[in-house]
Formats: structure tokens, sequence, C-alpha cells
């Protein structure tokens, strides 16, 4: 059976599967940051929305890394450059499109940011751990 430390390893089997599921998640981040305002349901939990981005794009700093699972720097700094430009851009085009509800936020785009590095970091550590099994 294998471990799931083996997925952070430089010969995960599972390499395919994370970039499918990378794409998956960039297009969940697309439907999920142009749905209607109206349509979001209103939670009362604070800073919500920062945690949701938070989330959603240290999630994808993850899968894109576990598509090529090893420590590059340069790929390391790749991935951040490309969720804090991704996260980014929604942001302005939510500010472009102000019909759906939606405006453009330097806060959504600083939670893109961390939860990229924070994935990163996520994924160093794991990777690390991986490596010494």
């Amino acid at each position: 059976m294998i471990s799931l430390l083996q997925a952070f390893g430089s010969a995960s089997p599972y390499k395919k599967t994370a970039k499918f599921m990378a794409a998956l998640w960039t297009l969940l981040i697309l439907v999920a940051c142009f749905t209607p305002a109206k349509e979001i349901p209103d939670v009362k939990i604070p800073f919500i929305d920062k945690w949701t981005h938070f989330i959603l794009f240290g999630t994808l700093a993850i899968l894109l890394l576990c598509s090529d699972p090893s420590i590059k720097w340069k790929r390391l700094v790749i991935v951040f450059l490309g969720c804090t430009l991704f996260g980014s851009l929604i942001e302005i085009f939510q500010g472009i499109f102000v019909s759906l509800g939606r405006s453009c936020e330097l806060m959504d785009a600083v939670a893109d940011s961390v939860g990229g590095i924070l994935g990163i970091v996520v994924f160093s550590l794991l990777h690390r751990r991986a490596s010494r099994s």
C-alpha cells in the first residue's frame, strides 16, 4: 500500500492525478469567484471570505507542486507568483464585472498570496518528510 507521504516524494505515482486535480481546482476557484454575490449564502463567521481565499489558493499551490514533487527554488517561486498573479487577476476582473455584485478587494489578493505561501510551506515540509522515509 502506498503511503500518503509518497504523494509528496520525487517518485510519486500521483503526478498525473495531481495535474488533473490542479486543473479542476483552478476551475472551482474561477466558478467560486465569479458566482454572483446574491447567490452566495451569508455566513456569520468573521473573515470567512479571507479564509476561503486562503484555503483555495493554499490547496492550489499544493496540487501544483504535487504534479512535479521536487523542491527547486525556481519552481516554488513560479508557483507562488502564479498563485499571486491568478488571485490578482481574479480581483481585477471582479472589479470590471460589477454586474455580478462582486468587487475588487486588495485583501482578497493578499489572502490568495498568503495561501499560496502556506501551501508551499506545507508541501515542502511533507516533501522533506517523504524524502527521509
